[in-house]
């Protein structure tokens, strides 16, 4: 059934926590804290099926006389097949594709094979004797080292200083180039940590062997000495544009990016290795991957361990509909839009991972949108994830390390209602994703109505949660519980603000408030966008501090002017605002614009300073003049359009002044009465 498992060990019988996973030709190295490793025979293969054997008879002859070709079962989602086995790599898998002209089907040549080697000998990542897969613990105690160095990667000629942490012990590395870099890898051999925390390891790196090699120096990074090179690229996920860096990996050492790294930065290190551990992919691929491609090999190790073949091009295609069925079925999650301002005691009651929720309870899977009687391959592989994440989600207010573990389980579970959709997920439908929509759609609706037939009043809801007013909340959050058959978690905001839009309506993803703890929650005002300059986000970081000290909304407007003097403290003072509190920091769509604006003029910047740049990279830059479009790259700036970081600190008071009852202003800079 499928690709069964080979001969060789069993989970039983390696008892070694499994630190890395490398493929050496024909084998997979299993690498243990210490450099401990296993080598085991993986060589490369793949399923194949095609539509009619008889025609393609003389194919199949040459690929057994080429590569062998054993004759197997191939058990897909949907059903069984017959098939064979063929003991070649992905470019002859993608040859057969092409020359039967698309009548063959090939199975898991697109697979990792150390991937592949672990799935099918119920191996994994991170993991030893007695820990399973979806625990939130990790026994092992990892020797880890702290790296950082001086200067900009992108831009600097040489390596200068640096400085080295282990044990909490600090050491400074200066002196000419082949002195730091001896000095460098000399301690990485003698520490020999199991895992470097390194930002921008990904961009240094390249130039650390580099250079070293031009000096003659061993570079110790790798436990072998050699390097697998992902290229760098340009992608585009939900909407926009991101670059993924070039990256040297090691071998039986974790080298992790801490600046350009999404599931570090969520997560940290027990992040990085829960999520290794759950998807089976080695923790240096998956500190380096997207969320999505998470969830992807997630549902890839999930399949390979029961025997599912993972198919190389999707074959699930939608489903032929009439207009009407199509309006009816492609409409995306459900929002009520609420009215803008200032509202006093107010709940959010969220829904518990829904999409994945409704994927689980459903049954939904691509194999059961015909027969819904199947047990679903996506709703059992889901399960216990999500399981997980409930689990998570309660003890991450008590436990730092499970609430980056937390983390990095919301967006997995996130992308995986996505992928339900994306043209090419392995285990993906559009179908599938429009049953999820659909479902979330009545249970939002049901859940409004039911909370106005007990006398709540419902002020906004947005795909998966919805803010509310009444009392007491744990009746709603039960009745909703109940008949929906959910979990539902509650915050309860002594205040919240709901921000316009530019027709002056509700925004749906634009508000701030203070919680019941005191904290101050805010989503998508500009203090919390990435491109907001330093001195901006200063100021409505002080505002709403000070807005976050009135638990009453009469409380707060009578906070007003004291909010405005710090207003007026923040706009007095730009003119003598550092410029790197007024640097930009934006991720570019493309890098030729065709308008007149500072982005242009910053990617003009760069290239002037010799810096590449790609789509989705992120860039730097002081804005000089908004008016030409000139802006200059962040570390050459002498020289701020002041006039223009007025009206980007009006836009934040404007934000703030929604709060406090007090009105905004022009986008040209005015003092306020």
């Amino acid at each position: 059934m499928g690709e069964r498992p080979q001969a060789g060990r069993s989970r039983r019988e390696l008892t070694m926590w499994i630190l890395d996973t490398t493929v050496e030709r024909d084998r997979v190295a299993l690498w243990g804290p210490g450099g401990a490793v296993v080598r085991v025979p993986c060589p490369p293969s793949f399923l194949l099926t095609v539509d009619d054997p008889v025609r393609h008879w003389e194919l199949i002859e040459a690929l057994d006389a080429e590569f062998g070709a054993e004759p197997v079962t191939v058990r897909t989602i949907h059903d069984e097949q017959p098939g064979w086995r063929v003991s070649a790599g992905t470019d002859v898998a993608d040859a057969v594709v092409r020359q039967t002209h698309y009548g063959a089907q090939c199975y898991n040549a697109d697979v990792r094979r150390d991937q592949r080697y672990l799935a099918e000998h119920r191996l994994l990542p991170c993991t030893g004797p007695g820990e399973e897969r979806f625990s939130m613990t990790l026994a092992q105690d990892l020797a880890v080292m702290d790296l950082a160095l001086d200067g900009d990667p992108t831009r600097s000629d040489r390596v200068g200083c640096c400085t080295v942490t282990d044990g909490g012990r600090s050491r400074r590395l200066e002196g000419d180039e082949p002195t730091v870099l001896g000095d460098l890898f000399g301690l990485v051999e003698v520490i020999d940590p199991d895992v470097i925390l390194f930002p921008n390891a990904d961009t240094w790196t390249e130039r650390l062997v580099a250079a070293a090699e031009d000096h003659g120096i061993e570079t110790t990074f790798s436990r072998t000495g050699r390097y697998v090179a992902l290229g760098s690229r340009s992608y585009f996920s939900y909407g926009r544009m991101y670059h993924r860096p070039k990256a040297m990996i090691p071998a039986g050492r974790l080298l992790i990016d801490t600046e350009q790294s999404f599931t570090y930065r969520e997560g940290g290190l027990p992040g990085v290795l829960v999520a290794a551990r759950i998807t089976g992919l080695s923790p240096n691929q998956t500190a380096r991957v997207t969320p999505g491609t998470l969830i992807s090999s997630f549902e890839v190790y999930a399949a390979l361990s029961q025997g599912i073949a993972v198919p190389c091009q999707k074959a699930d295609a939608e489903r032929v509909k009439s207009v009407m069925a199509l309006r009816s079925a492609d409409r995306g999650g459900m929002m009520f839009q609420p009215d803008p301002g200032v509202f006093e005691r107010v709940h959010q009651v969220d829904f518990t991972s829904l999409y994945p929720s409704i994927i689980v309870k459903h049954n939904l899977s691509p194999e059961t949108v015909e027969h819904p009687e199947r047990p679903g391959f996506l709703a059992g592989c889901l399960r216990p994830l999500l399981e997980m994440r409930i689990g998570t989600k309660a003890r991450k207010k008590s436990d730092p390390v499970v609430a980056g573990m937390d983390s990095v389980l919301k967006w997995m579970l996130v992308t995986c209602f996505g992928y339900t959709g994306y043209k090419n997920a392995k285990f993906g439908r559009v179908d599938v994703h429009e049953a999820i929509t659909r479902h979330s759609r009545e249970v939002l609706i049901a859940s409004k109505e039911l909370a106005e037939s007990m006398g709540y009043a419902v002020l906004h809801g947005i795909t998966d949660c919805l803010f509310v007013q009444g009392e007491p909340i744990s009746a709603l959050k039960a009745a909703i519980e109940e008949t929906s058959g959910y979990l539902m978690e509650v915050e309860t905001f002594d205040w919240v603000v709901f921000l316009p839009q530019k027709d002056g309506t509700g925004a749906y993803t634009w508000y701030y408030g203070r919680l019941e703890d005191g904290e101050v929650k805010v989503r998508g005002i500009m203090a919390r966008r990435g491109d907001c300059p330093a001195y901006v986000e200063q100021f409505q970081e002080a505002a709403l501090a000070l807005m976050g000290t009135a638990r009453t909304v009469a409380e707060l407007h009578a906070l007003a002017p004291d909010v405005e003097e710090v207003y007026r403290r923040y706009a007095d003072g730009l003119a003598s605002a550092p410029i790197e509190d007024l640097v930009v920091k934006r991720r570019i769509s493309t890098v030729n614009y065709t308008r007149r604006c500072p982005e242009r003029g910053a990617v003009a910047s760069y290239r002037r300073a010799g810096v590449p740049v790609a789509p989705g990279m992120t860039i730097r830059y002081v804005v000089r003049d908004a008016r030409a479009g000139l802006a200059d790259c962040a570390w050459e700036a002498e020289h701020a359009d002041r006039a223009y970081y007025r009206r980007v600190l009006a836009k934040a008071w404007n934000e703030v002044a929604v709060g406090i009852g007090r009105p905004t202003v022009r986008r040209t800079y005015a003092p306020l009465a």
